[in-house]
Formats: structure tokens, C-alpha cells, sequence
């Protein structure tokens, strides 16, 4: 896994390997609205995980993921922490945390 020092090189870089797509967090998928495109937790695995810490600001801590569908769709999805966790189903807070 590379290590990047902010989240704009880390998404830069994932885009660049194939990482397209951008994903939004529903309560039970991920939802990809540019190909009408909902990908349940069994649809994808989560490939790589990053960690961003803001230097001064604890708001500005978030995590990035690269998503791959079963299907072969990549893309990113981005989080501050633990702010998914609030409505989600337990399917999918246990794929997310899987990687945490």
C-alpha cells in the first residue's frame, strides 16, 4: 500500500490506477448516481484504506476508500471518522470496519 501525505495526491493517484468512480454511502450500499449503480456490502470489496489527519482542525480527520465492485467498477469513497456509522445497516458497518 502507498502512503500519501494528503487526500488530493491519494485521490490524484487512485484516479489515475483505475479508481473513477465516486461513491456515496446510502444505509445499505453504496451508491454510484454517474452509472445508476447501488452496490450492496456481498458487491464489493474495499481494496485499499487511507487515513487523513488535519493538522489543526480534528473535524478534517477522514477516510478514504478504493472500492472495487464484483463486477469490476472501481471507485472512491471518502468519510469523516465514524460519521457512517449513524444510520447504516449492520451489513454494512461491518464491511466498512473490516478495514479499519
Amino acid at each position: 500500500m502507498k502512503h500519501y501525505q494528503t487526500l488530493v495526491e491519494a485521490l490524484e493517484d487512485l484516479k489515475a490506477r483505475g479508481y473513477v468512480n465516486d461513491f456515496n454511502l446510502q444505509p445499505s450500499c453504496l451508491e454510484c448516481p454517474g452509472l445508476d449503480l447501488k452496490l450492496h456490502p456481498q458487491d464489493f470489496e474495499i481494496r485499499e484504506v487511507y487515513r487523513f489527519e488535519g493538522m489543526s482542525n480534528p473535524d478534517d480527520n477522514s477516510v478514504l476508500y478504493a472500492i472495487e465492485s464484483t463486477t469490476g467498477v472501481k471507485g472512491v469513497f471518502v468519510d469523516a471518522y465514524g460519521v457512517y456509522s449513524e444510520a447504516l445497516s449492520p451489513e454494512m458497518i461491518a464491511r466498512l470496519k473490516r478495514t479499519n
